[in-house]
């Protein structure tokens, strides 16, 4: 029987879409191993937060609330105080940049071992199997870990996101716990981008472009208009937003944003490895490309040949057309 935590990422006092992966990963360890999961809401806002994330099927809800913005340092002295004491077996969270800061810093302090972005797990004979993408997703490995509590962290393109689950779980405040460390780290300040536009990450249809589109103006008279007529989210390969087309955040692949919308379009993208492997998950992918070699075809549902610079109006027009008439 192995317990499972799942530390929640809130932003602006309330949960972030990304925790749902996270809870996907921890029921299906707990259904496996006949054991639960509970759920910690950690940051300002957390008793908020926490009645959401009470919807879920958690056995129960710790709230702790932390003022004056996100510091690991301030987190993770509580996240493995709470995990020892309620002797768990697998404390995790969503592989994003919060889970990817935080969760590394929880296992050192509960001398865990840690098993990143993991995709899928077994749980035959009781035993947890991770499976995790390796070589920018070419090849998997399977990895056990071996230490009385496993630190995990699901990657959110691999997991459905979990659903609501019928009577609210209880909610039990939790004081957070002080390090020395922390004193010495100040929150300066959080700079977000604000978009009336889905978030890249948890939008069920990404449109991409890349830097055949050869400039921000570019990025803006003619890959927007089809963005929003799509009521899509935007991204960019690094390529792109190394160029300065476009901000970083917006940057899909292996050091950007893993994405696994319903729809996945690619404009301008020759596909490079590094690209690939943040968006192959899609369920449907649309390339528009003038190179018919281009790799990004090897992967593509449906593959354009064709000027982007015409193709990319005449859609964006033909989607308006079909929006309009329905």
């Amino acid at each position: 029987m192995t317990d499972v935590l799942v530390v929640a990422e809130l932003l602006d006092g309330k949960m972030r879409k990304t925790t749902l992966s996270a809870i996907t990963l921890a029921k299906k360890i707990a259904d496996g191993t006949g054991g639960k999961f509970d759920v910690l809401s950690i940051g300002a806002g957390a008793k908020a937060a926490a009645a959401e994330l009470a919807t879920y099927g958690a056995r129960k809800v710790f709230a702790t609330e932390v003022a004056g913005g996100y510091i690991a340092e301030k987190f993770a002295p509580t996240v493995a105080d709470l995990a020892t004491k309620g002797a768990y077996g697998v404390v995790t969270a969503t592989a994003s940049t919060y889970g990817k800061d935080l969760m590394p810093r929880v296992g050192a302090r509960l001398s865990a071992g840690v098993a990143s972005d993991v995709s899928d797990v077994s749980t035959e004979g009781g035993k947890l199997v991770y499976k995790r993408p390796m070589y920018a997703g070419n090849v998997f490995g399977y990895v056990e870990v071996t230490t009385k509590v496993q630190v995990v962290s699901a990657r959110q393109s691999e997991f459905e996101a979990a659903a609501p689950a019928g009577a609210a779980s209880p909610i039990e405040d939790v004081a957070a716990v002080t390090d020395a460390a922390a004193s010495r780290v100040e929150f300066m300040g959080l700079e977000s981008v604000k978009s009336a536009r889905p978030e890249l990450a948890e939008a069920s249809v990404v449109v991409s472009g890349g830097r055949a589109l050869k400039s921000a103006e570019n990025f803006k008279t003619v890959l927007e208009p089809l963005v929003d007529a799509m009521g899509a989210a935007m991204g960019a390969s690094r390529a792109a937003c190394d160029a300065g087309y476009v901000p970083n955040d917006l940057q899909v692949g292996q050091t950007g944003k893993v994405v696994a919308p319903k729809l996945y379009v690619a404009v301008g993208i020759s596909g490079a490895i590094q690209h690939l492997a943040g968006m192959k998950g899609s369920k449907v992918i649309v390339a528009i490309n003038k190179d018919k070699e281009a790799p990004i075809a090897q992967v593509a549902d449906y593959f354009l040949v064709g000027d982007l610079f015409t193709v990319i109006p005449q859609l964006t027009e033909e989607v308006k057309k079909a929006k309009a008439a329905h």
